[in-house]
């Protein structure tokens, strides 16, 4: 039984930050697809604030992959509450993270020099993704 939550966990921290970053790529990318047709010159700028929340499905597969060499069978449930911590961490901050990105897609398009502004208050959400890995790389 706690191999089973052990590898529960896992799937868990992976795909719950993957479909964190899914989302939250997508929801910007929309907003650079809709910017692109009132102002296609700052396309870059777009595109950098569209990738900024595929991050949170990398920081799910490091600690999947730091993860890999644990004895399930005696921490099977420990890596539950870890993968469940992390991946809905990801998850959440990934999905806020598009939205930030968004709105300041919305502003560039609207000649407003917002991207700077964007990035850092894009990071706010990104650190908590980045605690969440700390943490479980620290237990």
């Amino acid at each position: 039984m706690n191999e089973i939550l052990g590898y529960l966990g896992l799937g868990l921290m992976l795909g719950l930050s993957g479909i964190g970053s899914c989302y939250g790529t997508t929801i910007a990318g929309n907003a650079a697809e809709g910017a692109l047709k009132k102002d296609a010159t700052k396309s870059a700028s777009y595109m950098i604030l569209s990738a900024l929340p595929a991050t949170q499905g990398l920081y799910g597969f490091v600690a999947f992959l730091m993860s890999m060499g644990r004895d399930f069978a005696t921490e099977g449930p420990l890596m539950l509450g870890i993968g469940l911590g992390v991946g809905l961490v990801c998850l959440f901050s990934a999905i806020r993270q598009g939205q930030v990105c968004a709105n300041g897609i919305v502003g560039i398009s609207q000649g407003h020099d917002v991207q700077t502004n964007t990035m850092i208050y894009a990071a706010l959400p990104e650190f908590y993704a980045i605690l969440a890995l700390v943490a479980a790389l620290m237990v």
